[in-house]
């Protein structure tokens, strides 16, 4: 009874990571159900050596736990505070910097002007000087304060998290040795009691051996990861450019550049919006094609939802053989049975076999983009110093992560794919048959690749459906294809049309 009810119900479906101390625990259940008259005995030993000593284990474990995500907290808000304090330099540089140019401006003009006084003009350029040197000053200041900055940042996430999350690892590895502990124990105690069930605890013994921390927390880390990567460092923002050159020439100096400008709040705003162990999950809705989850966690589920379909699909194609064969024998034979009566059945399994091909070939579509843009993130990653000035925030394609979790943005389908795959997608040799018809209620003008311009109260053909990401594929009366936004017309489908 007791290995029944502590027996997980596993589906056949259920395919996630068996960690060593799991799979140790299983065939010790397994092992125990050869000897269950022996409880009342073993159930002393067990209150006292295993489970007294793992709950006062788990009580230190807890306090351990709790002490390094305090830790990681502390950290994070360490950060944050170093963030402000470089904010706060930078802003009071750029203010210095424009009461300079003020003064300047001031004293250019006094300068120039022959009815001002010479105490006047002397005035107006000491307070240049004046605003001058506060500029260099505060410059000064902004820069220590940035080197700081990015100097704890790099720490941060290449020090002081790692080095949490390093504690964190021992701290579970030395939980599972416990437990590998405590299942010898239990097996020791089993042995003292009936000698004749010495080979279930032989069994019990090497799974408890085979406990394996490395390879659990490996199984952690491969689960959860999610392929980000951590911000680069910030760049120096000069805003004194215009107030370095000589007083009495009164040229006019290059203006600031704009483009250099990065706006903070696509910087250390978007480290915030990350997945911490240290802070609240964000929660998304859940997507059919999982571009809600990160990329290394949409291509795990990607993968095996395709291969639960490859699955279903070997089984309907095994039925259809045995139908087919079935068939034959009962024509060959029609004592045995009608082979009509097969025929209801064999045409469901085609469909089936048809609805799983057409699922197979969606869901591998969806990993070749997701694979295709791993890749293409990590070509980026050598590509240039650039993208260092990029925060690696969240993805946006077709739904994938952002920056804001409650803002997904959606785009068309062709338009995160391979380019390789438009050519596939759009010069098939026999086209695909219009479906319905639509009515364009605004004009749209399409200027991403693989969409379909269109003028308001254009009739397109429709050649196939809304998936679910907001974009019908229409085509024009001369055999131009593309996808339109759902919201931008007025579908009309063909019921006899609609399942071809």
């Amino acid at each position: 009874n007791l290995v029944k009810k502590y027996c997980p119900k596993r589906s056949p479906k259920d395919e996630e990571p068996r960690f060593t101390s799991c799979i140790a625990f299983f065939n010790i259940l397994n092992e125990l159900n050869d000897y269950a008259g022996q409880r009342e005995v073993v159930a002393e030993e067990m209150g006292h050596r295993v489970y007294g000593e793992l709950m006062r284990y788990s009580h230190d474990l807890k306090t351990e736990r709790k002490m390094h995500l305090q830790e990681g907290r502390k950290a994070q808000q360490y950060l944050d505070m170093c963030w402000k304090q470089m904010d706060n330099s930078k802003k009071k540089f750029e203010r210095e910097c424009r009461e300079a140019e003020k003064a300047q401006q001031s004293y250019e003009r006094l300068d120039n002007d022959t009815n001002a006084t010479k105490a006047d003009v002397e005035k107006a350029k000491q307070q240049l000087n004046l605003r001058t040197h506060m500029a260099d000053e505060n410059k000064n200041e902004y820069a220590a304060q940035l080197q700081n900055f990015n100097g704890e940042q790099h720490k941060h996430y290449y020090i002081v998290i790692p080095q949490i999350y390093k504690q964190l690892q021992e701290m579970d590895e030395r939980r599972t040795i416990k437990l590998s502990e405590c299942y010898k124990g239990f097996a020791d105690s089993e042995r003292k009691v009936i000698p004749i069930i010495s080979k279930c605890l032989e069994g019990m013994i090497l799974a408890a051996k085979s406990v394996d921390e490395h390879r659990d927390s490996q199984l952690v880390i491969d689960c959860f990861k999610s392929g980000f990567e951590p911000p680069g460092d910030f760049p120096f923002e000069d805003y004194s450019q215009n107030i370095y050159r000589t007083i009495s020439d009164g040229t006019i100096s290059t203006p600031k550049q704009e483009g250099m400008r990065i706006d903070s709040k696509t910087t250390v705003g978007k480290a915030k919006g990350k997945l911490w162990l240290f802070g609240k999950k964000p929660k998304g809705p859940a997507l059919e094609d999982f571009s809600h989850l990160p990329p290394e966690q949409r291509r795990k589920k990607l993968q095996q939802r395709i291969d639960e379909l490859n699955r279903e699909l070997q089984k309907e194609t095994d039925q259809k053989d045995a139908l087919i064969k079935m068939k034959d024998v009962y024509e060959k034979n029609p004592q045995m049975g009608d082979p009509g009566s097969l025929q209801p059945k064999l045409t469901e399994t085609m469909s089936n076999m048809d609805r799983l091909r057409m699922e197979i070939h969606k869901n591998e579509a969806w990993l070749s983009e997701v694979e295709g843009k791993v890749a293409a993130r990590s070509d980026r990653r050598h590509s240039s110093d650039i993208n260092h000035l990029v925060t690696q925030g969240r993805e946006s394609p077709e739904g994938s992560y952002t920056d804001d979790a409650n803002q997904e943005v959606r785009g068309p389908p062709q338009q995160h794919a391979h380019p390789n795959e438009f050519d596939d997608e759009f010069e098939d040799d026999d086209p695909l048959p219009a479906i319905g018809h639509c009515k364009a209620i605004y004009p749209f003008d399409g200027h991403n690749e693989g969409t379909l311009a269109m003028k308001e109260g254009e009739i397109l053909y429709i050649i196939e459906e809304d998936k679910g990401d907001g974009w019908t594929r229409a085509r024009r009366h001369n055999g131009e294809e593309g996808y339109v936004p759902t919201s931008y017309i007025d579908v009309t489908l063909e019921k006899n049309s609609k399942g071809s």
